[in-house]
């Protein structure tokens, strides 16, 4: 099932990374719903800056009167807030049409002109025209004027003409939004004024919430400012704004430059407002102007300030809502953006910023994966958690540090969806697989090894395969005189438990138990499951044999005499698979390996020893403590095979002891070799064995017997050098 696992990630990860660059809504809004997040956790901070909202809030068209008011009604306000010192007064308010409520209209009446000589028309007509009495207070004082996107064709009576802009770049305003049609400006007021904005803060997704508003837009063959940009150029006496733009790539704008402030700004000319939270201390009610409330405090709070008009009443619709998921008006908007180009606290986001997004979720997604293909489930949730932490600890710190915008959604819930579908993958292949597994191995694997096949998902071949093997028999000594003792309900339980406790230490260390056979074991290493360095865990659990058999006979010492071990181990290449016949068949192995390995357990009683290996054995498991046991003849096979008895374990091969040892048994390995028993170094070998290895005591008794299969040695290394 692994295979598959990597395909189906790897397509996942392709079909959700071409998702991402689709950037269909759903996606777009989760990622701007994270970014409002991380605006709340932390807002910008409030600052004392030369920025004032004057508010036509319900107080002041309840003193004052419904909206529109009369514009020699705002001329006055105009003159309030000249006297106050305002250095610029922006309006954020839309003048389309000619004043409803100019009473020159009266002497239009004939009854009321014929009554008024041609002078005091004149002179009645400039003091009761409202447009002309509000275009003489902007003359008195830096005005900017709003417009709004409209519904019509533009016409040349609404483009821009009170600033230049000059591009940089490879025509930048190429990819600026464009306008159709934008209110028009009443001529008297338009010519009066020093500055036009665009109003419009429009919400670039379907949530409502203002996140990026343009700082230029293009109308027609010019352009327009925003009614922010426009407000500080007006109030840094620029003549110009720079359109700033690649220099590679046509239509790709990258800021908005007035005189020193240059503002960074998508492709499309727009900013991410940095919000802080909506604050009183902005706001002066324009009733209190117009009364000249508290003037002290109101000269003290306009004083050289850029001063943006408009209304938080709510019935005239130009409430917004902002990531803090606070309602504001529209115009404090416009006084936050002036706000961060002032302190130049900008938000940042791009194309690079959008592909180490991109590039993180791609991680994550072979991270998952790779483990779920390697390690499972749990694994990779715990991994992919640690990245998760890793992805979203940073991007809040780009965000807190560096004002980044790093969308952290994306890499997650694509890694969430990628580990789902694996997950579920897996869930539906493993019940298959396991059934399989069980249908083919529940016969001849101990449970505790089926369950690590099922888990792990190792790829498994029943129908037959060579492997490097190691294969190791037992046989329990002294089962005849104990089986003469007992009664049968008797032996069961004793053997049962014996074969438990060294199965036990088989599985242990990787191994496969084939079969039992009488009061016989036969095991394997490096099938079905892969086992490393197979040779040198069978020869510890052939020391953990040792030891659970002598366990065994202590909890036992009514079994007399005590039960003994002895086994052979071979390494070698062999056969395993699916064996026998069509109503009966087993997984085990066949070769000439298993055929040493029988051999060597039945050399045991030759040698008098209880721990015989193989030359290959020894050789992949030259850490432990061995003794070169000469050439042996084994049944079946021609030639005479070189045995090594393992004594202990590698504390036992560095103690001084085992080396003493060595030394002894070097010499009489010398003698043997001429076909000489060395009397002297024989006794100090048999003085030395039971600090050992009790199995040497016997191997001992009986060398003499065997000089023969030293004779036949033409070329062995010395048990001295082989044991360092």
């Amino acid at each position: 099932m692994r295979a598959p696992v990597l395909l189906l990630g790897a397509a996942l990860i392709l079909v959700l990374t071409a998702l991402r660059l689709a950037n269909p809504h759903p996606i777009q809004t989760l990622r701007l719903s994270y970014f409002d997040f991380l605006q709340r956790l932390e807002p910008r901070d409030y600052q004392e800056l030369p920025v004032r909202v004057v508010d036509i809030d319900e107080d002041s068209l309840r003193e004052v009167g419904q909206w529109p008011w009369p514009r020699d009604q705002l001329a006055i306000l105009l003159d309030k807030l000249a006297g106050y010192g305002a250095a610029v007064i922006t309006l954020d308010i839309l003048f389309a049409e000619p004043d409803r409520n100019n009473l020159a209209r009266l002497l239009q009446d004939p009854v009321l002109a014929d009554m008024l000589s041609p002078d005091a028309r004149d002179v009645l007509s400039s003091r009761l025209a409202t447009d002309q009495v509000f275009a003489r207070a902007m003359s008195r004082v830096p005005v900017v004027l709003g417009q709004a996107a409209g519904s019509g064709s533009r016409t040349d009576q609404t483009a821009y003409d009170k600033a230049g802009f000059v591009e940089v770049g490879q025509s930048p305003g190429e990819g600026v939004i464009p306008l159709r049609s934008v209110t028009p400006i009443i001529p008297v007021l338009r010519n009066a004024s020093l500055g036009i904005g665009n109003v419009n803060v429009t919400p670039i997704r379907t949530t409502g919430v203002v996140r990026q508003v343009p700082l230029v837009w293009r109308l027609g063959d010019g352009y327009l400012p925003s009614l922010s940009t426009e407000a500080l150029r007006v109030a840094l006496g620029q003549p110009i704004f720079l359109l700033n733009g690649s220099p590679d790539i046509s239509g790709v704008m990258q800021s908005l430059q007035v005189a020193g402030y240059n503002i960074p700004t998508n492709e499309r000319g727009e900013i991410w407002v940095h919000y802080r939270k909506d604050h009183p201390d902005l706001y002066i009610s324009a009733n209190d102007v117009l009364t000249d409330r508290n003037p002290e405090d109101l000269q003290a709070a306009l004083q050289g300030q850029i001063v943006l008009v408009g209304t938080s009443a709510a019935g005239l619709l130009d409430i917004r809502a902002t990531p803090l998921g606070e309602s504001v008006p529209g115009v404090s908007i416009h006084a936050q953006i002036l706000e961060q180009i002032l302190t130049e606290d900008y938000l940042f986001r791009n194309d690079t910023i959008a592909g180490l997004e991109v590039l993180a979720f791609v991680i994550l997604g072979f991270l998952v994966t790779r483990l779920m293909h390697r390690s499972g489930a749990a694994h990779s949730v715990f991994a992919g958690a640690i990245v998760a932490v890793i992805v979203t600890a940073g991007s809040w710190f780009a965000f807190s540090q560096y004002n980044i915008l790093f969308d952290a959604t994306f890499p997650l819930l694509g890694g969430l969806v990628n580990f789902g579908f694996l997950n579920a993958f897996q869930f539906i292949v493993a019940d298959r697989d396991k059934r399989r597994i069980r249908g083919s191995f529940s016969q001849y694997l101990a449970p505790s090894v089926l369950e690590q096949i099922e888990e792990h998902d190792y790829e498994i071949t029943l129908d037959g395969e060579v492997r490097d093997m190691t294969i190791m028999f037992t046989d329990i000594r002294n089962f005849s005189p104990m089986a003469e003792k007992v009664s049968p309900q008797q032996l069961v339980p004793i053997l049962n438990e014996l074969f438990t406790d060294l199965s036990e230490e088989i599985l242990e260390q990787e191994g496969t138990i084939d079969k039992f056979i009488g009061d016989s074991i036969m095991a394997f290493w490096n099938a079905p499951l892969p086992v490393e360095q197979h040779c040198r865990k069978a020869a510890l659990a052939a020391l953990q044999i040792e030891k659970a058999t002598a366990e065994f006979a202590r909890r036992h010492p009514e079994i007399d005499p005590p039960i003994r071990v002895c086994l052979g181990v071979a390494s070698g290449m062999a056969s395993v698979g699916n064996m026998g016949s069509r109503q009966r068949f087993n997984y085990s192995v066949i070769g000439d390996t298993v055929n040493v390995a029988a051999r060597l357990e039945t050399s045991c009683r030759h040698l008098s020893a209880e721990l015989v290996f193989s030359e290959r054995v020894r050789e992949e498991a030259d850490d432990l403590a061995w003794i070169y046991a000469g050439k042996v003849a084994l049944k079946g096979i021609s030639e005479r095979q070189p045995v090594y008895v393992l004594v202990g374990d590698a504390e036992l091969k560095a103690s001084e002891t085992f080396q003493a040892f060595c030394r002894a048994y070097d010499g009489l390995l010398d003698g043997l070799k001429l076909g000489v028993l060395n009397t002297g170094s024989l006794q100090e070998c048999q003085s030395l064995a039971p600090s050992v290895s009790r199995q040497l005591i016997d191997y001992l008794s009986q060398i003499e017997n065997r000089v023969e299969d030293f004779q036949q040695v033409q070329a062995v290394a010395q048990t001295a050098k082989i044991a360092t």
